[in-house]
């Protein structure tokens, strides 16, 4: 194996982990909100804005993984 590919490999992987654990978060999350609401549908506005706080958390680890791997493919 070549240096270059070994890069490939492993710019590959880190955005393959760092977008599929994100993902499965972000699922879940919502998944976990949409069923408060549907049990209290009251309390929506009370969930709805640390809901989007902690996608918006999830999305950077996501977007970091992303920067790694373009760090590793092209440094």
């Amino acid at each position: 194996m070549t240096p270059e590919v070994i890069k490939s490999i492993a710019a590959g992987m880190t955005i393959v982990l760092g977008g599929m654990f994100p993902a499965v978060a972000i699922g879940k999350l919502a998944a976990k909100a949409m069923e408060s609401i549907g049990r209290n549908p009251e309390s929506a506005s009370k969930i709805q804005t640390p809901m989007i706080l902690a996608v918006a958390f999830c999305e950077a680890i996501a977007i970091y993984s992303l920067v790694m791997a373009l760090i590793i493919k092209f440094v």
